[in-house]
């Protein structure tokens, strides 16, 4: 598709300008703007076992090691609160957040005692849909997303899965074991399509599991990694041909959203919704500006993408010291600015333009010219007038596309970040 191969390449360009740090000298965060609303993320950077490509800040679990974390995590979590900010949602990813589950409530009834919290939403593996990992959570946590990634054996085995968290049949009954008990508001599986060997048969038969699952939310992301873990990814699952990834996203969208009867909406272009009410993965769409606490998280607050120290001994010392985790980041331009606001806003499904011209000054069109004009070409745009754009179905993969790329970027961010604390990207 010549439309997703230009996105790519400027999106790859994009990446090189903006996502290039520098050290962070600052003790504290900036001050919060008291008429913006943000969002809290907090990273539990723990798990069992590590995949070998993933890129996230993870290391491998020790329960002395992490009871220490959950304790600097809660001090840092503390001085957001000092420094003024206030948080509506809250986001809590890794690694593991449920590999200790009492620490996790206790860290959530911290942030819920400071702040305006409404919502919370978790991440978790297969193996921890158990009860002595979910109860504590009841009424914690609203929305829990279970890292899936395929019901395939075949695919598990090759991403080193099945034996740590089980069959696809397994993963399946757990699923409808959680969603029957109803302790949470939203049960979201995360899945992954476009793996090397994966076939179409593969994909329906995945998109069925989902379907009788009982989950009232499913994200499909595409398969993306950085440059450091691309060897480990090659050899594990094979190299990615990202020309078939619209033909396996249009057969997503087909059997979740279209018929007479469809079971699930649009949440954003890859999150797909059986209510209207279901938060969804992507908290940037909803929350331009969000604070990260804990070892690998980021932040983007006041024009500055802000990347915290990976290493967990520079973590801890920089929170004894009454200072903030984070160890670089990246100013952003004016344009910069607008064209994150631009990516983020489509890929929910709709820019809003008057906030656009409030914010920016400008219309959309004066302010990113080639990108705004580039997409109207290619039929991106189901509606645009003087209040909105929102997508066309080929603007949805064309926002995929974009993410994906985007995000492959950022992981590059993430590589570079636990290289500079020493830390083998291999490991």
């Amino acid at each position: 598709m010549i439309s997703e191969r230009f996105l790519s390449k400027a999106v790859r360009m994009m990446n090189g300008h903006y996502l290039n740090m520098r050290p962070w000298q600052e003790k504290h965060l900036p001050a919060p703007d008291k008429s913006r609303k943000y969002m809290l993320y907090v990273h539990i950077p723990f798990c069992e076992s590590l995949c070998p490509y993933c890129s996230f800040n993870r290391f491998p679990f020790e329960e002395k090691k992490a009871r220490e974390y959950f304790g600097s995590l809660r001090k840092e979590i503390g001085m957001l609160g000092d420094s003024g900010y206030d948080f509506e949602s809250m986001y809590i990813g890794g690694g593991t957040p449920t590999i200790l589950p009492d620490e996790l409530a206790e860290t959530i009834q911290l942030s819920k005692s400071l702040f305006s919290i409404r919502e919370v939403s978790a991440e978790t593996n297969p193996n921890h849909l158990k009860p002595e990992y979910l109860s504590p959570l009841k009424g914690l946590v609203d929305r829990m997303s279970v890292g899936v990634q395929s019901f395939d054996d075949g695919l598990l085995r090759r991403m080193c899965r099945y034996e740590k968290y089980g069959c696809g049949e397994e993963i399946h009954e757990r699923l409808q074991a959680c969603s029957k008990e109803g302790i949470f508001k939203t049960l979201n599986a995360d899945m992954i399509f476009n793996y090397p060997t994966q076939t179409e048969d593969m994909l329906l038969r995945d998109l069925n599991m989902v379907r009788t699952s009982g989950c009232s939310q499913v994200t499909f992301y595409p398969l993306m990694v950085s440059p450091a873990v691309e060897r480990s990814l090659v050899k594990a699952l094979g190299s990615v041909d990202h020309e078939r990834e619209k033909g396996l996203y249009d057969i997503i969208c087909r059997e979740l959203t279209e018929g007479d009867q469809p079971e699930f909406g649009f949440g954003s272009a890859w999150t797909f919704n059986r209510s209207d009410n279901s938060m969804i993965d992507e908290y940037v769409v909803d929350y331009e500006e969000y604070a990260a606490a804990g070892s690998g998280g980021m932040s983007f607050l006041n024009g500055n993408y802000l990347v915290n120290t990976f290493s967990l001994e520079q973590y801890a010392e920089k929170i004894s010291q009454g200072r903030t985790s984070v160890s670089g980041f990246v100013k952003f331009r004016k344009r910069d600015h607008m064209r994150y606001r631009f990516m983020m806003q489509l890929f929910g499904m709709r820019l809003d333009k008057r906030r656009w011209k409030r914010d920016f000054g400008c219309s959309v069109l004066a302010g990113l010219p080639a990108e705004y004009l580039f997409l109207k070409a290619a039929g991106a745009f189901d509606r645009d007038d003087d209040d909105e754009i929102t997508l066309s179905p080929k603007g949805r993969y064309l926002m995929v596309a974009m993410m994906r790329q985007f995000f492959i970027g950022v992981n590059s961010v993430r590589d570079k970040a636990r290289e500079e604390a020493g830390i083998d990207l291999s490991t």
